[in-house]
């Protein structure tokens, strides 16, 4: 079949997705997940095109956490052609006419993500270099998709010609990258990933790249600690959106074993839901470990390093003991009002982002 009929089969059938993702939307969007919170003002009136892995579909099992947790946001997720060509032509077409507000691409989708200039991306363990990555892994034969497609077909074959075309559509990557395209891409890599490692190629390019705790494939986890935060970050970028600010020293964070307190990590989580938290230490020496293995993602560029914190101008200071006259709020964890984290969640709770 040449290119023609083929991209004008998935232009039909990412016509026949229009009409058919928003019965299927509805029916996923009360599925009942406990791992997974739904955040109605989250990208809210937006639209968010996904594009799926090597192998996939639209009805991928991240089309449904997207859908969960921003029910506000129309959510594109088209099942992308196998062949390259076909597949960044179609992006491209809805593009034009969705002008999505930002898109996420993972693994294979990734790639293509890179490629959609102009737009606010996020390309999670993008497999920059697939071509490679097809012929490292063995992806090569007969292949069952992962996930069902709207046309049915539930096997495609892979020969040389096609990791060929793979390969080439690789080549286009970084192509025509501006200062103003840094800004506007983030990339997260999974520090378990044994499928994809691009890393290196990719911070080259765009600064904005940062490891997360996972594997190649996102879980309810690692899609919740680690995509959420940066679609946060965008969101509030795109809407000029500032958030109270809540500092947090550290030493409060950690118990006499140097591990997390109780119910730190569950108040950190739901602190970032609805202010902009940065973690204060006066020193650099074994804090950015801590806050990586422990934080992760939401200490990315949250973390701030002095000796004077009566300095730092916010809403809130959480520590263990008053230095100075801050320039905010004090909490003192450990107080009598505040003894655990527990109090200090229950606090917030009832300020409701205020």
């Amino acid at each position: 079949m040449s290119f023609d009929k083929n991209y004008q089969l998935s232009i039909a059938n990412y016509q026949l997705f229009c009409t058919f993702v928003g019965s299927k939307t509805h029916h996923k969007r009360n599925m009942e997940n406990p791992y997974v919170k739904q955040y109605p003002e989250l990208m809210a009136g937006k639209t968010v095109l996904y594009c799926h892995g090597f192998a996939s579909s639209g009805q991928s099992g991240t089309v449904t956490r997207l859908r969960q947790v921003m029910p506000q946001a129309k959510v594109i997720a088209p099942d992308i052609p196998v062949h390259p060509q076909e597949a960044i032509a179609l992006l491209h077409d809805i593009c034009d006419k969705e002008r999505p507000d930002l898109i996420i691409g993972t693994s294979m989708g990734g790639m293509y993500a890179e490629q959609l200039r102009g737009f606010d991306r996020i390309c999670v363990n993008p497999a920059m270099e697939m071509g490679e990555t097809m012929k490292a892994h063995g992806m090569t034969g007969t292949q069952q998709f992962q996930n069902p497609r709207l046309d049915g077909v539930q096997e495609f074959y892979v020969d040389k010609a096609l990791v060929k075309e793979y390969k080439e559509q690789s080549e286009h990557r970084f192509e025509g990258v501006t200062d103003e395209e840094r800004d506007r891409v983030f990339g997260l890599f999974g520090d378990k990933d044994t499928t994809v490692d691009t890393f290196d190629m990719f911070h080259a390019v765009y600064p904005q790249a940062l490891h997360f705790h996972g594997e190649h494939r996102m879980n309810d986890q690692s899609f919740m600690h680690s995509v959420v935060p940066v679609i946060r970050w965008i969101d509030d970028r795109q809407e000029r959106r500032e958030r109270p600010i809540i500092y947090i020293g550290i030493e409060a964070m950690k118990n006499a074993y140097q591990q997390p307190a109780s119910s730190v990590q569950k108040a950190v989580r739901m602190l970032i839901e609805h202010y902009q938290v940065y973690f204060v230490s006066s020193t650099e020496d074994h804090c950015e470990q801590w806050l990586e293995e422990y934080v992760n993602v939401p200490a990315w560029h949250h973390t701030i390093y002095t000796e004077r914190r009566d300095l730092l101008y916010g809403d809130y200071l959480i520590a263990n003991k008053k230095e100075g006259d801050p320039m905010a709020t004090f909490i003192e964890y450990g107080s009598d009002t505040f003894k655990t984290w527990d109090d200090i969640i229950v606090f917030f709770e009832r300020l409701k982002g205020q």
